[in-house]
């Protein structure tokens, strides 16, 4: 992949816009801090009510939508400079969120509540923001793909958007994320016990107590070099290696050790050649697990030098699913204006093995640096980025095994006996994951080996049924009684892990949701991934939980259910083998496409069909090119 180039971005945070939004430091200046005590968190009653706040007009109800507008205009406008006629080529979105159209979804649950109906179903989904931003540029995007992969979903966004552009799947991908903050999220966060009293946080210190929350977008222009080359682009910097891996160990809390975080970083740095890495930009959440964790896996892997370690949410907030792409923008801005960056908080330094934090910003000759992310779910991600190129990756054979349908939940019992997951365990968790987990102890059961596969989760609608419990709890209770229990089980990304955790699947882990069409989306997501070398097995698990909450949503577009099926490198005991992969928006879709699970179904049936489709009106669709075996 290290011949990925950046070409342009555009990105907003609460230190400004563009490249202030992801300055590393002027020399001899400490870091500038964007937390501030939050009128919105004080008043919905939340103890520790600080936050990271983007400038926005006066009166903007859909903070996620503007936040991504504004820096895909902005990396769209820095574009028509670099390569006037981009909109002409092949361009391809690959965009991460944590929470998506969480704003909205709240007022929709509270009307649903009072007895009312859902006035805008679009803007209140995981993947409104995401639809009607890509409207804005008035062309079709191919491929168009959405991760909520929690807090490591834009970098698993850049790491997918470069592997599309090894496929030759199109000539320039428009990577990152967005996140705003909504009372939702902090009061899930604070009863979790992970958001600081006193700002900014202390990461990798003594007496750190969390961090806090944060805002804003981040969009990277990514070009192959052929077509760097061809247009004559200036180059900002490389994607240099690409890695991910899960933990398997709990849905919440790190692996003490590091040791996926290391395996992650391990494959970006082999991708990338190995180089010398000279700033690290962690994580580092501030809480007393992670940043002992990260410490582990940087000097775990980083074993004959110490890089300055830079942790830029102690500036501008855990700005959840934009923070990949912001932190790694940092980096860059480090490289291109030979900077190493100041590290946000004070006190003695307490993580062992020790890290490297400066003070003050001081001038230096960095040229490469390393983006670390993780993620509810035990997800980790990792990314080089580098001054110079390398060499690209070829693509390989993908194939796919007969998936495997279950239309409803299990009893616990049985599901417990399955797994071997206790019942009141399996009680805590959400129907998605109780779904999620039976499908896959049924591919399982036909004697496929999933042990150390990865795991992509496809759901239309996501964890809708959940968020409304959840906020319905907030409305009758107030903010500070959110439950501690639910909360992890809102992250689309809890499927994944939880999956993860109960069958050892030790790969790159994630969830997607572009709309209804998820299930082909999962599909195409993992077929990258297997194709690209970054795991040999990735079980695909397509799931939809269809309540009240659903139904008030889709009406009867959904089906309650779960398919679970392999895509391996390996053709033995394939069904078929992975050809042309389609995920576009921006165009008329075609007429009667199954949505979610149901449009993976017929991997099921003999023979198998020589393409899957699935829609999302009014705009984009998803198509997987099969070939029988």
């Amino acid at each position: 992949m290290s011949d990925v180039a950046i070409v342009a971005f555009g990105a907003v945070s609460a230190l400004g816009e563009g490249a202030e939004a992801v300055t590393a430091g002027e020399p001899g200046s400490p870091a500038r801090l964007g937390i501030a005590r939050d009128a919105e968190l004080a008043n919905a009653g939340l103890d520790r009510p600080f936050a990271a706040r983007v400038s926005l007009p006066e009166g903007t109800a859909d903070r996620a939508t503007a936040l991504f507008e504004r820096a895909l205009g902005a990396c769209a406008a820095s574009l028509d400079d670099a390569w006037p006629a981009w909109r002409q080529a092949r361009v391809g979105l690959v965009m991460g969120t944590s929470s998506g159209g969480m704003r909205a979804a709240e007022a929709a649950f509270a009307s649903l509540a009072r007895g009312g109906s859902v006035a805008d179903a679009e803007a209140a989904t995981y993947f409104g923001p995401f639809a009607r931003g890509a409207r804005v540029l008035g062309r079709r995007m191919d491929p168009a793909m959405q991760v909520l992969g929690a807090c490591a979903s834009s970098t698993f966004a850049i790491g997918l958007g470069a592997r599309w552009l090894e496929r030759d799947a199109c000539d320039l991908v428009l990577a990152g994320g967005f996140d705003d903050v909504t009372v939702f999220v902090a009061s899930g966060f604070e009863v979790l016990r992970a958001t600081t009293a006193s700002p900014p946080s202390r990461p990798f210190r003594a007496g750190r107590d969390g961090m806090s929350l944060g805002e804003g977008a981040a969009v990277l222009a990514l070009a192959p070099s052929r077509v760097v080359a061809r247009e004559r682009m200036q180059v900002r910097a490389y994607v240099a290696g690409f890695g991910a891996a899960c933990d398997a160990v709990h849905l919440t809390a790190p692996d003490r050790e590091g040791r996926a975080l290391a395996r992650a970083v391990g494959s970006a740095l082999r991708e990338a050649g190995n180089p010398r890495v000279d700033l690290v930009s962690p994580h580092a959440t501030a809480t007393p697990f992670n940043d002992p964790a990260e410490a582990h896996a940087i000097a775990g892997v980083l074993r004959e030098h110490a890089p300055v370690v830079h942790p830029f949410k102690a500036q501008v907030g855990h700005t959840l699913g934009a923070a990949g792409a912001l932190e790694l923008l940092t980096c860059v801005d480090a490289i291109e204006r030979g900077v190493l960056p100041a590290a946000a908080g004070e006190g003695a330094l307490d993580v062992e093995p020790p890290v490297r934090l400066l003070d003050r910003a001081v001038a230096g000759s960095p040229r490469v640096g390393l983006k670390l992310s993780s993620a509810f779910g035990g997800a980790n991600a990792a990314v080089v980025v580098s001054a110079s190129p390398g060499r690209s990756n070829a693509a390989r054979p993908v194939h796919v095994s007969a998936a495997v349908h279950v239309p409803s939940e299990p009893e616990l019992e049985h599901l417990a006996s399955l797994t071997g997951i206790a019942p009141d365990r399996l009680a805590r968790a959400d129907g998605l994951v109780r779904l999620a987990l039976a499908a896959i102890a049924r591919l399982e059961a036909t004697g496929v080996a999933l042990d150390g596969a990865g795991v992509v989760v496809g759901s239309a609608l996501a964890t809708l049924e959940t968020n409304a419990l959840f906020a319905a709890r907030i409305r009758e209770r107030g903010a500070r009684a959110a439950e501690p229990r639910r909360f992890p089980y809102t992250s689309p990304n809890a499927v994944a892990g939880e999956c993860s955790i109960a069958f050892g699947l030790t790969g790159p882990g994630f969830s997607v949701s572009g709309g209804m069409h998820a299930g082909v989306e999962a599909l195409a997501a993992a077929s990258v991934l297997v194709g690209a070398g970054d795991a040999e097995r990735v079980v695909v698990v397509a799931v939809d939980e269809v309540g009240p909450t659903a139904r008030a949503f889709a009406g009867d577009t959904l089906a309650q259910g779960a398919v679970a099926l392999l895509v391996t490198a390996s053709a033995e005991g394939a069904v078929a083998r992975v050809g042309a992969l389609e995920l576009a928006r921006g165009v008329p879709i075609p007429g009667g496409a199954p949505a979610g699970h149901q449009a993976l179904l017929p991997l099921a049936s003999r023979p198998v069909p020589r393409e899957l489709v699935s829609a999302s009106p009014p705009d984009a669709f998803a198509r997987v090119a099969l070939e029988p075996v």
